[in-house]
């Protein structure tokens, strides 16, 4: 999978194009029509790769894909369309480029600053071409997604979710605790220019006004639910978009309603948190979660598990000692993921052999239920949650892939998951998320 995702690839959209042909190419001009010559097209809805073709962009679209006669071409005598240069992609694969649906615009770390560059080029060179961002500083978000639009930022596509109490960092809801004030807060999002919402920590009531509002406004919401009243039942009566990570999956199949835990047990205790939700997978009835995950797939909840983000609750060591750390880690990021009860997710102190076990055993149930779930017709995307936990941007999306192909899933699914999926839970699948004549050109 890294191989092919990864390496000798070319991003096309806001980078260089390295021409092959007689045209040179100028840097940072896109030209007005291109070829892509002799290509083998993964299309990003499931289906084997085919070719060759000759891809034909004009300006940021497909203009059309035409099938080549290789014996033809090898004669010297195939009819091809014209373009103003080429780019030869004998031998090569062209793949939609990749979506990553759960991401953080990150400028700094624990208070210290990080160029947002920094950021944007590890995904860019990563082949993610779009970001649904579900959580940052609102108001730098949405300058960054105008200057990427507008070309003038190197940056992918930007969809803004900002959590659902935002004006410049995220408030939890509770901050808007009655069902009117949550209406007038979706309403105000939708007009500064939200594309969708991020709810996080909410209760069943504040839940129900909140989606009630979004559908009328036309905004699709992601749910990161916390160990609250509400879980996947609620998303699947309300309508969700999409269940973020795996909160309120299990919790939703639990016969008695609630994890077992201990007394002293304190939430917002992050050792706590994540210690025992790595026991949380093992408590859910394996009917319930059946039940659980087709009402999930009738309703049209989707799923981003963001597997990649907990891998180091099972394997520590192997996290923090991830062999790309010493060429791309910036010293900011390598500062906040040292254990620290103040940062987010740095909660390994006095994490043990027990907690990786309980974690490797969340994994072997978590895996077969997301496989269930596909199986029942649900929709599953990719995203890396990156910036947190020894995660990397970029490299986190592309490790989220090799999980979803170690979950059991072919890896024509797991390009799909993280490319057409993607598109479809974004409400994007007729512009990005295949290779096909009409698409945006995100190729890589």
């Amino acid at each position: 999978m890294r191989a092919l995702l990864v390496a000798g690839l070319v991003v096309t959209l806001g980078a260089d194009l390295a021409a092959q042909g007689a045209h040179p190419v100028q840097h940072g001009v896109r030209p007005a029509r291109y070829a892509i010559r002799n290509a083998t097209i993964v299309e990003g809805n499931g289906t084997p790769a085919s070719g060759p073709f000759d891809i034909i962009v004009e300006g940021n679209t497909i203009a059309q894909i035409v099938g080549l006669d290789p014996v033809a071409v090898a004669a010297g005598n195939a009819r091809r369309p014209a373009a103003d240069f080429e780019i030869d992609a004998t031998g090569k694969f062209v793949l939609p480029g990749l979506i990553n649906a759960h991401g953080h615009l990150q400028d700094g770390r624990g208070g210290k600053p990080q160029p947002i560059e920094y950021e944007f080029k590890l995904w860019l060179a990563s082949g993610i071409t779009t970001v649904r961002d579900v959580g940052s500083d609102w108001r730098k978000a949405l300058d960054w997604r105008t200057r990427s639009a507008a070309g003038t930022l190197e940056a992918p596509r930007l969809l803004l979710y900002p959590v659902l109490g935002s004006g410049g960092d995220a408030v939890e809801t509770r901050g808007f605790p009655t069902p009117e004030t949550v209406r007038a807060r979706v309403r105000a999002l939708k007009a500064q220019g939200a594309d969708g919402i991020k709810s996080s920590g909410i209760d069943r009531d504040l839940m129900e006004a909140m989606l009630d509002e979004a559908k009328k406004a036309g905004l699709w919401v992601a749910h990161h639910a916390g160990v609250e009243e509400t879980n996947a039942w609620d998303d699947i009566k309300f309508g969700t978009r999409s269940i973020e990570h795996w909160y309120g999956v299990p919790d939703a199949a639990i016969p008695d309603g609630r994890q077992n835990f201990p007394s002293d047990y304190n939430y917002n205790d992050e050792v706590d948190r994540f210690r025992w939700a790595g026991r949380l997978w093992r408590e859910a009835d394996p009917k319930r979660l059946g039940d659980v995950l087709q009402s999930m797939a009738d309703s049209n909840v989707a799923w981003v598990p963001t597997l990649v983000i907990y891998e180091a609750s099972r394997d520590l060591q192997r996290a923090q000692s991830t062999p790309w750390f010493a060429d791309y880690l910036h010293p900011t990021l390598a500062e906040y993921f040292r254990p620290n009860p103040a940062n987010h997710g740095s909660y390994f102190i006095g994490w043990s052999s027990t907690d990786e076990a309980y974690w490797k055993e969340n994994y072997r149930i978590w895996m077969p239920a997301l496989r269930d779930f596909e199986r029942r017709g649900g929709l599953i995307g990719a995203g890396e949650d990156a910036g947190f936990i020894y995660q990397m941007y970029g490299f986190g999306l592309i490790r989220e892939l090799e999980l979803h192909q170690e979950a059991g899933f072919h890896p024509l699914k797991v390009i799909q998951h993280a490319t057409w999926n993607n598109a479809r839970i974004l409400g994007m699948e007729t512009k990005i998320g295949r290779v096909r004549a009409g698409y945006l050109a995100d190729l890589i």
